[in-house]
């Protein structure tokens, strides 16, 4: 079972980091909530979530997948993290795959991942970002690395997760039972 990673940052944007999780789980992958420190986090829109575990203590795990949710200032805790940064730059190195959606893509760029890719971001935050070739798609997939846009992208978003990691066929019937527009 591929198994993924979701750091958790005071100020995250809620909607994506929920999003990812619960389609990702929804789809058998298991996935690990880690916080920066320990306990609670609060999100950008005052949502209290809970990780699973801190995120020194999941640094102890391997994982498929790293996943950043956005949102302010939790995408700046992220890219000050000298711990994610580091991870980020582990995965890539062992050809594992590094995602990021809103204004975490910056993160990535940070961790010098998009240099020479296609991305995408909430509009700024990849402005003068060295060597990124700037893609308004709802969701980028260049080899390893997933970007997307913001809230209203993140089921999407996590949908490709889902793909990468579980299949067309587990998408498409995750995808099924969600009822989206169009989809059904």
């Amino acid at each position: 079972m591929a198994k993924v990673l979701v750091p958790l940052a005071p100020g995250c944007e809620e909607l994506e980091a929920v999003t990812v999780v619960d389609i990702l789980r929804r789809a058998g992958v298991e996935v690990v909530t880690a916080g920066l420190a320990e306990g609670p986090v609060k999100a950008s829109r005052g949502v209290v979530l809970v990780p699973d575990m801190s995120l020194d203590a999941a640094l102890g795990q391997d994982y498929d997948l790293v996943a950043l949710p956005g949102g302010m200032p939790g995408m700046t805790h992220l890219k000050n993290d000298p711990r994610i940064l580091a991870l980020l730059k582990k995965m890539a190195a062992e050809g594992k795959y590094t995602t990021a959606i809103c204004a975490s893509p910056a993160v990535l760029a940070e961790a010098g991942l998009l240099a020479g890719k296609r991305a995408t971001s909430y509009p700024g935050f990849l402005d003068g970002a060295a060597r990124v070739e700037l893609d308004a798609a709802p969701v980028v997939r260049d080899g390893k690395v997933v970007t997307s846009r913001g809230p209203g992208t993140a089921m999407d978003f996590a949908l490709e997760l889902v793909e990468i990691l579980a299949g067309a066929a587990k998408r498409d019937e995750v995808e099924a039972g969600l009822q989206r527009p169009g989809k059904c």
